[in-house]
């Protein structure tokens, strides 16, 4: 990962951040079983004391699912787990009773809470690709709960104050056209799809920054563009 901060310091006006390159990602899943995973912090085989978090966010995945192929019911708890669906169609069971088909443009939300057990699959007939968000809640416990918010607009954020963040989504359809990042103590920004700039940093797809103190800060489209934006204000 490389770092950029003014004359070496920060300050509540002068932003710093960190870009993670696609490539720099850890590769985990299961290939043999049709799971493809992509993970920006440690997780599970892979550990890194100096890479565990950034604000709330624990986990930021890019997985790829193969027809048929998935997550059998497994486990969470004390974790708020957003997914946005990049391509494809993702089918949800958990213990709670609810089942749902998210697709591309929907928000999922599982508030793991003191517990609960759910099953991720791609059902469909062509590939499935999503990427999966962890967020770490200021008070554990309490009950788990679940929605999904269908074809979620880029002036809407969708808020969970469970973790004190909000996700922003922008999708720059010009060259040219400059995205305000939202200002707060730490912003992580994660390109989906298409390049955008941060000053001098071009960002591709998987590429992320992570951003503190981000006041007066804008991302630049290189052409249509997809960017999830996570304000933190914890």
């Amino acid at each position: 990962m490389t770092s950029w901060q003014p004359d070496g310091a920060a300050t509540a006006s002068r932003p710093v951040w960190t870009i993670q390159r696609a490539g720099e990602r850890y590769r985990g899943g299961d290939a043999a079983s049709g799971i493809e995973t992509l993970h920006a912090f440690s997780f599970g085989r892979y550990y890194d004391p100096d890479n565990l978090r950034f604000g709330a966010i624990l986990a930021c995945n890019e997985e790829r699912l193969a027809p048929g192929s998935g997550f059998d019911e497994h486990p969470h708890s004390r974790t708020e787990i957003v997914t946005w669906v990049v391509e494809g169609e993702l089918t949800h069971r958990d213990s709670t009773g609810h089942t749902a088909v998210v697709r591309p443009g929907d928000v999922q939300h599982l508030c793991a809470a003191a517990g609960v057990r759910h099953e991720e699959r791609n059902d469909g007939d062509g590939p499935l690709v999503f990427v999966q968000m962890w967020l770490a809640p200021k008070e554990p416990g309490g009950k788990p709960s679940y929605e999904v918010v269908r074809g979620i607009a880029d002036a809407t954020p969708y808020a969970v104050p469970a973790a004190a963040a909000m996700l922003h989504v922008r999708r720059p359809t010009t060259p040219g056209e400059r995205l305000a990042l939202p200002t707060a103590p730490q912003v992580y920004a994660h390109v989906v799809r298409g390049t955008v700039r941060l000053e001098a940093d071009e960002l591709g797809p998987g590429d992320a920054a992570r951003i503190t103190g981000s006041e007066n800060l804008e991302l630049v489209a290189g052409g249509p563009a997809e960017v999830l934006l996570w304000e933190m204000n914890g």
